[in-house]
């Protein structure tokens, strides 16, 4: 479950909102006023979501957007009058006054959406280190000459030593190189 961020400039609005949310199901890791206090909340999370009104003491909604890292979505609660000033950004906009089922079901939707990113993230390979895939390329490189072996043959090589030996890529072929270099 992501995490949430409730930032209103009043914070019995805030502490109303965080309330709601917590007796729905979501876990709430902050309540505050300003957006100031909304980025120290985000720089100890790597993703989730910031519910919030449009205007704080210290900035508007949109400079708290510009500010959030990747992986944070924004839920705006303001009247339908702000809202069609603001749209195009890339915010979740909930009218006020407030729809306990539109807030819900609103939630709801970036939650499932927070997860599918994150689940696609984790699917995605890894990039390795450009100095370490050189390893590997210098590897490869040296069983093709020597061996006679197809780039694949030679990746497959390397894949399936590394795995049989409970290595990483990197240290077989690392010996790969030791070897053939003696």
């Amino acid at each position: 479950m992501s995490s949430i961020i409730v930032v209103f400039p009043k914070i019995e609005d805030a502490k109303s909102i965080k309330n709601l949310l917590v007796r729905h199901g979501f876990t709430v890791a902050g309540v505050c006023s300003t957006g100031a206090q909304a980025l120290t909340y985000v720089d100890a999370l790597s993703s989730g979501i910031i519910v919030c009104g449009y205007r704080f003491a210290d900035m508007l909604y949109s400079d708290l957007k510009e500010c959030l890292p990747k992986g944070f979505e924004m839920m705006l609660l303001a009247s339908q009058r702000v809202q069609m000033e603001c749209r195009g950004s890339d915010v979740m906009y909930v009218t006020m006054p407030l729809k306990v089922h539109d807030l819900i079901d609103t939630m709801n939707m970036m939650e499932q959406t927070l997860t599918r990113r994150r689940k696609k993230s984790r699917l995605k390979p890894k990039e390795r280190p450009p100095e370490e895939q050189a390893i590997i390329d210098k590897a490869k490189q040296v069983l093709m000459e020597r061996n006679n072996m197809t780039e694949d043959e030679a990746h497959r090589y390397i894949q399936k030593t590394s795995m049989d030996s409970g290595n990483s890529m990197v240290e077989t072929a690392e010996m790969v190189l030791s070897i053939m270099q003696i």
